[in-house]
């Protein structure tokens, strides 16, 4: 069964990346191992996946303000009954965007359902979680991707749609142009299996490349 990556695995995983690879080796030397804090129990990975709806496609401090009032609105505990209760009028008046109010029902629906099984999603493989999630409308492999690295803490994600690690991946490596997804997915084959630290260097390289 697929478990969470604890301190020590991320260590270990930017150990042995950084001897297969000089440029991975100064990555590991400049930023250190991954800090991914530890993911939410079951009965918190419904609001986890909540909040990532709600990060998608914006900048951090403007999704955190609406993530704040989207839980005021919905209350306390964040749960998908809660979240019906409120409905789509309520969670667009917090800020959430149609599209994105109508995912975070679908999501509540399809928790209670059964659809998705937060207790079992630990369980399944990376990607057999991918497929898990992405039933629920506006959700894609970018947010399914987030979730499996920051939620479930597994330590071999490949996020190629990821701009931030497509413009981290091209600084570190100078290849002088943004790789495609597809490109970004073969360049990524020799870091198997831990592609979710060189993914958490790219994007530390895209911060702070001058």
């Amino acid at each position: 069964m697929p478990t969470e990556t604890t301190r020590s695995g991320w260590r270990a995983a930017a150990d042995a990346l950084a001897e297969r690879n000089a440029v991975l080796a100064g990555l590991y030397a400049e930023h250190g191992a991954p800090t991914i804090g530890p993911g939410p129990p079951p009965s918190e990975r419904f609001a986890a996946l909540a909040n990532a709806i709600t990060f998608q496609q914006l900048a951090g401090a403007a999704a955190a303000a609406i993530w704040a009032r989207v839980q005021t609105a919905v209350g306390d505990p964040f749960t998908p009954e809660a979240v019906l209760a409120a409905g789509p009028e309520v969670l667009r008046s917090a800020g959430l965007s149609t599209a994105k109010a109508t995912s975070m029902l679908d999501l509540a629906d399809r928790s209670l359902d059964g659809t998705i099984d937060w207790a079992r999603i630990q369980r399944l493989s990376d990607d057999e979680v991918v497929d898990h999630l992405t039933v629920v409308r506006g959700i894609g492999p970018w947010t399914a991707h987030m979730f499996l690295m920051f939620r479930l803490r597994r330590v071999d994600v490949w996020p190629t749609g990821d701009y931030g690690v497509r413009v981290g991946y091209a600084r570190a490596f100078d290849l002088g142009g943004l790789p495609s997804e597809r490109e970004l997915a073969a360049l990524g084959e020799p870091w198997a299996p831990y592609r979710s630290v060189v993914a958490w260097w790219c994007w530390r390289a895209a911060d702070t490349a001058g």
